[in-house]
C-alpha cells in the first residue's frame, strides 16, 4: 500500500488455508509475499476517541518490516472504503514508546499469518489472512477488480465481510460464550 491512498476491501471467509491457497491457485494468483507472522498493535486515548469515531492507529510487525498505519473513518457499502496513510517505522518498540508518551496506549492486540497474492499484471491484491479466529481471503483493489475476483473465487456478494478483525473477534466471542481479550494465538 502506498503511503497515503484509499484502501477498498473485502473479506471472504474461507474453511482452511488449504483450501485459500487452493482456490486463489486455480484461478491464476500466484504468490508475491511468502507467509509471515504479523503482530498488530491498536492504539488509542483512554477514552476510546479513536474507536468511537471508527478510526484506527496502528503498529504492526511483520517479519523484520515494522509499519505505522492510521485508517479513516470507513465508507461501508459493498465494499468498504477509507483512507490509508502507512509509513515504515525503523524501530517499532521505539515508536510505540513515543505514542504512550503523546497519550495513545494499546487497547488491542491481534496476530495473524498473511500471504501475499497477485495475478500478473492485474491491479489488485489478494490476501490470505490465517487468525485464531478462522481463515480468510481480503481482496483489496477497485471495486470492479473485488468484484471479477469474487466472483472467479465461487463467492458471491452475499458472502463479503465488511467488518475489521476487531470486530469479527468481539463477535466470535459473543458466539463462544468467551471474555474478549487480545486475538493472539
Amino acid at each position: 500500500m502506498v503511503h497515503g491512498a484509499r484502501e477498498i476491501e473485502i473479506k471472504l471467509a474461507v474453511p482452511d488455508a488449504p483450501t485459500a491457497r487452493s482456490k486463489l491457485r486455480s484461478v491464476g494468483f500466484a504468490v508475491v509475499r511468502r507467509r509471515v507472522f504479523e503482530t498488530n498493535v491498536v492504539f488509542d486515548t483512554p477514552g476510546l476517541a479513536l474507536r468511537r469515531t471508527a478510526r484506527l492507529l496502528r503498529l504492526r510487525q511483520a517479519g523484520r518490516i515494522a509499519t505505522l498505519t492510521y485508517k479513516g473513518q470507513p465508507e461501508v457499502a459493498r465494499h468498504k472504503s477509507r483512507e490509508e496513510v502507512e509509513s515504515e517505522v525503523s524501530d517499532r518498540d521505539a515508536l510505540g514508546t513515543v505514542l504512550e508518551r503523546l497519550g495513545f496506549l494499546p487497547v488491542f492486540r491481534y496476530d495473524k499469518y498473511r500471504t501475499e497474492y497477485r495475478q500478473g499484471g492485474r491491479g489488485g491484491v489478494a490476501m490470505l489472512d490465517e487468525t485464531p479466529i478462522g481463515v480468510f481471503i481480503e481482496l483489496e483493489g477497485t471495486p470492479a477488480w473485488i468484484d471479477r475476483s469474487a466472483r472467479r473465487l465461487g463467492f458471491s456478494e452475499a458472502d463479503y465481510i465488511t467488518s475489521s478483525y476487531g470486530r469479527l473477534y468481539l463477535e466470535w466471542c459473543r458466539r463462544q460464550h468467551r471474555k474478549a481479550a487480545d486475538m493472539v494465538f
